[in-house]
């Protein structure tokens, strides 16, 4: 048996139930209608009707006819019906939310949505834009979308970054430096990726040198690129000087750490009319400042300070705390305690003693044996707890340590870049497709840390990085109704962390 419809000349529409065991005979009219919707119910009504084994027929009730319209919805479903909507709704919604849906470019927007949900490679980025926002495009199209984008679209993102922390923040006053390395899955180098000094660690594959500015809570100012085996204290000016003539703000505080600390440096920032705090090594000062330092450290108690004033017009800051004293003198125990065994184990030699790490310790005894310096060692318990800062500020040295520890803000925006964004390692080859590899991951930073600001806002029980897994499985079902044009869509309940974050996104923002 099956089931029939039949358009009668009243314009009505008769559901059958037709049996063909000897020819073709109507065993049951279920009735007739003209609404679509009602008709559909009747075809509904005459399935349920044939599930039912001879002599067992019976009429059906509302509520079999309800699960039996459920059952027939979802035995229809298909996975192209179903798709991942979550980093639209949070990352989509802060993309356009910032302003960079003035980027007309459609794939820009996949790209750096991709980024923050599923940061993979290009060509793994196309089967996500397939699979989960069923999205057809091709590696080559991304690569000629990265091509125009560094020369059309790249200057317009970073300026929207830029407005968006200036917005944030109200004003820019200080501003935080310092350079990382990213290296390239590649072996050759060229005239940008050069093998360098790794901070990543990867000494035998090409790299190149990003520099980065951001504001008071890690907020996004602006970057450049450099080559791979550029000296670091070459990059702090020409990044200050560029971002700073390019939006015209007033010339903040510059807050660097000691690897940009140079008299060059320091000279450029002093003739400029920067403002500067740059973090010191202290054991590399002079012998007669040394000396007044540890004079004038005896007897520290924790958060204090005091400034020596240096031929060159500028402060050496010096502050006391505990809790460093504790983490210099466990990371010296820690040191010496290898060093004991490296020495008691007689492998040492001459060519041992140097000033690398905790060798420093070693001395000479006699014609060949190798000792550890006690005398040295006690000296050095000395400079336990004490940090050195060089400033042309006027800033006490509480308010000069208070700047100089949110520089841990830019450490966090380079290990969110490494970590949550994967930025590194490099695929690409060509210079503009590392710029836009670089400006999408700028871009994709700025939303990030809006996300952050927002879930800080409203203390929100979870990280970003967690965030980005809960829009993982926040899902959207595309379907249309019988007698319908138009595809609904309706977004499939979510659990509680998705809705909170959802509402923080929505309507708290």
């Amino acid at each position: 048996m099956f089931v029939r419809k039949k358009r009668n000349k009243s314009g009505s529409v008769s559901v059958q139930v037709i049996d063909k065991t000897n020819g073709y005979k109507v065993f049951k009219t279920i009735g007739s209608a003209t609404d679509p919707d009602e008709i559909e119910e009747l075809v509904l009504e005459a399935k349920q009707f044939l599930r039912f084994p001879k002599g067992q027929l019976k009429l059906i009730s509302l509520k079999s006819r309800d699960a039996l319209v459920i059952e027939t919805f979802t035995k229809n479903l298909s996975n192209a019906q179903i798709h991942t909507l979550g980093p639209e709704l949070v990352f989509g919604v802060l993309f356009d939310r910032i302003g960079f849906n003035k980027i007309p470019d459609e794939l820009f927007r996949h790209l750096v949505v991709a980024r923050l949900a599923y940061p993979v490679s290009k060509l793994k980025t196309v089967d996500y834009l397939y699979r989960y926002r069923g999205i057809q495009t091709s590696k080559d199209s991304i690569y000629r979308f990265l091509d125009d984008l560094n020369n059309k679209y790249k200057k317009r993102g970073e300026d929207i970054s830029y407005q968006y922390t200036k917005k944030t923040l109200g004003s820019i006053s200080v501003v935080f430096y310092d350079m990382t390395t990213l290296y390239f899955e590649a072996e050759d180098e060229d005239d940008l990726r050069k093998i360098g000094f790794s901070k990543d660690g990867k000494f035998q594959k090409p790299q190149i040198m990003l520099g980065l500015l951001v504001g008071e809570r890690g907020l996004p100012i602006g970057y450049n690129i450099f080559k791979g085996n550029t000296f670091e204290g070459h990059t702090l000016m020409p990044v200050i000087k560029d971002i700073q003539t390019r939006y015209g703000f007033n010339k903040p505080v510059v807050v660097a750490d000691a690897g940009l600390l140079s008299k060059d440096n320091l000279n450029n920032l002093s003739k400029q009319e920067y403002k500067f705090i740059i973090g010191a090594r202290i054991k590399n000062e002079s012998r007669e400042t040394k000396q007044k330092i540890l004079e004038q450290s005896r007897g520290m108690k924790d958060g204090d300070g005091f400034s020596i004033k240096k031929v060159d017009g500028t402060r050496l800051v010096v502050t006391y705390s505990d809790k460093r004293a504790r983490k210099d003198a466990h990371n010296r125990r820690r040191g010496l305690a290898k060093l004991r065994k490296r020495v008691k184990s007689g492998r040492l030699t001459k060519s041992s003693i140097n000033n690398r790490g905790y060798n420093k310790f070693l001395t000479l005894t006699g014609e060949i044996k190798v000792t550890v310096d006690e005398e040295r060692i006690k000296q050095d318990e000395g400079w336990d707890g004490l940090k050195g800062y060089v400033t042309n500020t006027r800033l006490s040295a509480k308010t000069v340590t208070q700047n100089y520890s949110h520089l841990w803000q830019i450490e966090k925006a380079f290990r969110i870049s490494k970590t949550d964004l994967r930025i590194r390692p490099i695929y690409h080859r060509r210079h503009d497709r590392i710029e836009a590899h670089i400006c999408v991951s700028f871009v994709a930073y700025t939303i990030y840390k809006e996300l952050e600001r927002l879930l800080t806002k409203y203390k929100i029980p979870f990280s970003p990085k967690r965030a980005a897994e809960l829009t993982h499985n926040m899902y959207q079902l595309e379907y249309q109704l019988p007698g319908e044009e138009v595809k609904t869509k309706t977004l499939l309940k979510m659990d509680e962390e998705q809705k909170l974050l959802y509402d923080v996104i929505h309507n708290r923002a």
